[in-house]
């Protein structure tokens, strides 16, 4: 049994439960992001916000990045998208990973 939500529910999940884990910018990125998984993979997504908050990690740009990882080994954007997914936040230097 799955429930569709839309992107203001989801956006409220996350400010009533979880403010600190992504911006508004960063959420809309994400859903955009799963919506277009599922309509290219024809494969329904569970909204599972918990996971979401662990397997993703926004920042608001590569320096931020560098304190978590490596910069000589991740240097830029195209980079990095060799070892994750990387989701880019819309009208600024912030994105979105799947952490690893």
């Amino acid at each position: 049994m799955k429930t569709s939500i839309n992107f203001y529910q989801f956006k409220n999940w996350f400010k009533e439960n979880r403010p600190n884990n992504f911006s508004d910018a960063g959420l809309l990125a994400l859903f955009n992001y799963i919506e277009e998984y599922e309509e290219n993979w024809g494969k329904e997504i569970e909204f599972d916000p918990i996971a979401l908050c662990v397997e993703y990690q926004e920042y608001d740009n590569l320096e931020e990045f560098w304190g978590d990882y490596d910069r000589l080994k991740y240097s830029d954007l195209e980079t990095l998208r060799d070892f994750t997914e990387v989701i880019e936040i819309e009208d600024s230097d912030g994105f979105i990973i799947l952490s690893f």
